[in-house]
């Protein structure tokens, strides 16, 4: 069987993979809910839905930092990877132990063909069909939703000392103005820049994000106090993870509305 992956890279597989080893989080839980929980043999501390998960499969480390001695002797069939979440040299190290196939995800068209793409190398492709028709259609209903809404210029920080906001070209930033939301630092140079304080003032509200730097009421009540506007603490899984969790992310997304 011979497949390619969302960076268009060849893989060859003899048979349909079986011992599966997830470095990336979104991922790990959409194999889940695609009925291959028994089959997850490795997954990154980080890795927290479903919790039960972790006492079944081994931790290999985290998303940046890998224990390859520990994967390696899962004996994985495919090694599952994201561009952005995990770094090249992961990729490289892995890839002398099984194939590795790295996804790229933007926009909900991408995670989609994720969806897709593992679905029919795994064996649930009517599965992986069912989810990708269920989330157009929240998608669809989501769009209904939110037409004819007042636009916000929005502020989405990911991380404090220093602040750093969701920019451009992330999929962060699709999923804002698919809420109809206006990103108040997209036109700055690169994809999550650093910014300070008076870079919010452009903004109407600010979003702190609960990942990956885990923002609290007092960082709210710190950026209120400097500027006089509404600051709120929104779940950083429905915003940045793809896969099934995409599902559930437009009924969140209302209750921001």
């Amino acid at each position: 069987m011979i497949v390619k992956d969302q960076l268009h890279r060849t893989l060859t597989f003899s048979e349909t993979p079986r011992r599966i080893v997830s470095l990336v989080p979104s991922q790990t839980e959409l194999l889940v809910d695609l009925g291959l929980r028994d089959y997850i043999v490795g997954i990154t501390k980080f890795c927290v839905h479903p919790k039960e998960l972790r006492q079944q499969s081994t931790i290999v480390g985290g998303t940046k930092t890998i224990h390859i001695d520990k994967i390696a002797a899962l004996k994985p069939d495919i090694i599952i990877c994201n561009k952005e979440e995990n770094t090249q040299e992961i990729v490289a190290q892995c890839e002398a132990i099984a194939p590795v196939w790295v996804s790229d995800i933007k926009d909900v068209a991408g995670n989609n063909e994720m969806i897709l793409l593992l679905g029919d190398l795994l064996g649930v492709k009517i599965k992986a069909h069912n989810l990708v028709a269920a989330i157009n259609q929240a998608q669809q209903e989501f769009e209904v939703y939110v037409k004819n809404r007042a636009h916000k210029n929005i502020t989405y920080l990911i991380w404090k000392s220093p602040y750093m906001a969701a920019g451009k070209d992330t999929f962060i930033n699709y999923l804002l103005e698919l809420n109809g939301f206006s990103n108040s630092v997209k036109n700055k140079e690169g994809r999550y820049p650093e910014i300070n304080i008076s870079d919010l003032k452009t903004a109407d509200v600010v979003f702190l994000s609960s990942e990956p730097y885990p923002f609290k009421e007092k960082d709210v009540l710190e950026i209120k106090n400097a500027l006089d506007k509404p600051v709120h603490l929104v779940d950083g899984e429905y915003f940045s993870w793809y896969g099934s969790r995409l599902l559930g992310a437009f009924d969140y997304f209302k209750t921001l509305l």
